[in-house]
C-alpha cells in the first residue's frame, strides 16, 4: 500500500514537473519567436491606424459642414459688400450734384439780382445808417420822398431777395452736410463689410486647408495599413517556410510614426531646428534632440533593422547607425560603447550601447530620425509618453 502511494506520488511529481516544463517552453517559443511578435505589432498598429483613419473622417465630415455654413455666410457678406458699395457710388453721385447745384444756386441769385452785390457792398462800408445817408444825399423834398419810397421798396426787396437766398443756401447746404455725413458711413460700412467678407474668406481658406490635410492624412494612414499588411504577409510566408525560425522580417518604420518607443528616458534638453547659439545673435540648426539620463544608461533601438554603423565618431562619441530599409535610418549617439556591430539585425528594444558623456557636458544621448536622407524632428516619431 505504501508503495503504490509512493509510486502514485512520483508519478504526480513527474507530471507536475512535465506541465511546468510545457508550460516554460511553450511561453519561451511564443516570447522568443520574434516573427509572431512583429505580426502581432502589425496588427495592433493596423488597429490604431484604422481608428485614427475612422477619427479623421468624421472630423473631416465636421469640418465639411463647417465650411458649407461659411461658404453660406461669405455669400452673404459679398452680396452686402456689393449693397454697401452701391450705396456709397449713389451717396457720393448725390453729394456731388447737390454741391455743384450750391455752386449754380449762388451764381444765379448774384446774376438774379443785378446792384445788390454792389449795394450790399457799399451798405457794409456804410453800416446800418447806409439808406440814411442814400436819402440826405438830395436837397429836393419831394425827390426826397420818391427817394424815400424807392429807397424802402428797394430795401424790401433787397431784404427779401437776401432772406430767400439765405434760406436756400442754408438748405442746400443742409442738404450736403447730410450727404457727406451719409457718405462717411457709407464708407465706414464699406470698409466694415470688406473686413467681415476677407475674415470670412480666411477662415474658407483654412477650412479647406484643414479639409486637405485632413483628406492626406486619411490617404497616409491608407497607405500605411496597405504597408503593414504587406508585411504581415511576408510574415506568414516567412513563418510557414522552413527558414521561418532563422529570418526576421522587419517591419517599415513609417507608418509607426507617433508610436515609436523612446531610445532611454529622460528629459528632452536639446530641441530639433534652429536655435540661438552665444550672444551675438548667431544659431545652430540640430538635425537631432538630446535626452538626458543617467550615464551608463541602456540605449535602445526604436524599431527593427539593421546596424549600419557602430564606432566612435567625432563630435557624437560612440555613434550608432540603424538602417530600417526603404531610405529610413535611426542614429544614436553620445554613447560609451556599443554592444552591436555593423551588419546586426535589431529588433525594438534592442540595447545599443550605454550612455556616455556629450560634448556640452553631462550625460545625454543624441538621437535622430532620417527619412528619405533628409533629418525629421524626432518627436514627430516618438510617442508622447516615454512608458
Amino acid at each position: 500500500m505504501r508503495r503504490v502511494q509512493r509510486v502514485r506520488r512520483v508519478l504526480q511529481l513527474v507530471v507536475c514537473v512535465a506541465i511546468a516544463v510545457a508550460t516554460v517552453t511553450f511561453h519561451a517559443q511564443t516570447s522568443s519567436d520574434p516573427n509572431k511578435e512583429q505580426a502581432e505589432r502589425a496588427a495592433r498598429r493596423i488597429r490604431a491606424l484604422q481608428a485614427e483613419s475612422d477619427r479623421l473622417a468624421v472630423q473631416s465630415r465636421t469640418v465639411f459642414g463647417e465650411l458649407r455654413k461659411l461658404e453660406i455666410d461669405r455669400a452673404l457678406k459679398q452680396e452686402e459688400l456689393a449693397r454697401v458699395d452701391r450705396e456709397l457710388v449713389r451717396v457720393t453721385v448725390d453729394r456731388d450734384t447737390t454741391a455743384k447745384r450750391l455752386e449754380e444756386l449762388e451764381a444765379i441769385r448774384i446774376a438774379g439780382t443785378p446792384g445788390v452785390a454792389e449795394r450790399l457792398v457799399e451798405l457794409s462800408k456804410r453800416g446800418r445808417a447806409g439808406y440814411v445817408q442814400l436819402l440826405l444825399a438830395s436837397n429836393d423834398v419831394r425827390a426826397m420822398g420818391r427817394m424815400a419810397r424807392g429807397v424802402a421798396a428797394v430795401a424790401e426787396l433787397d431784404r427779401m431777395r437776401l432772406e430767400t437766398h439765405r434760406k436756400n443756401l442754408a438748405a442746400e447746404k443742409a442738404a450736403l452736410d447730410q450727404l457727406t455725413k451719409q457718405r462717411a458711413e457709407a464708407a465706414a460700412l464699406q470698409k466694415d463689410a470688406a473686413r467681415a467678407k476677407a475674415a470670412v474668406d480666411a477662415a474658407v481658406n483654412a477650412r479647406n486647408r484643414m479639409i486637405d490635410d485632413l483628406d492626406r492624412r486619411r490617404d497616409l494612414a491608407a497607405q500605411y495599413v496597405g504597408e503593414l499588411q504587406q508585411a504581415q504577409s511576408e510574415i506568414e510566408k516567412t513563418v510557414a517556410s522552413a527558414e521561418g525560425t532563422a529570418r526576421v522580417v522587419s517591419l517599415p518604420i513609417r507608418p509607426f510614426r507617433g508610436d515609436l518607443p523612446w531610445p532611454l528616458q529622460g528629459d528632452v534638453v536639446s530641441r530639433f531646428g534652429r536655435a540661438p547659439a552665444g550672444r551675438f545673435g548667431t544659431s545652430i540648426v540640430r538635425n537631432g534632440i538630446e535626452v538626458a539620463g543617467r550615464e551608463g544608461a541602456e540605449i535602445r533601438a526604436v524599431h527593427e533593422g539593421t546596424v549600419a554603423y557602430a564606432a566612435p565618431f567625432t563630435g557624437f562619441g560612440t555613434l550608432v547607425i540603424v538602417d530600417h530599409g526603404d531610405s529610413a535610418f535611426t542614429l544614436y549617439g553620445h554613447l560609451a560603447d556599443a554592444v552591436v556591430t555593423a551588419g546586426t539585425n535589431v529588433s525594438r528594444g534592442t540595447v545599443l550601447g550605454t550612455l556616455g558623456q556629450s560634448p556640452s557636458g553631462g550625460a545625454a544621448a543624441y538621437f535622430e530620425v532620417r527619412i528619405d536622407g533628409r533629418p525629421t524632428d524626432p518627436l514627430q516619431w516618438l510617442r508622447r509618453s516615454q512608458k
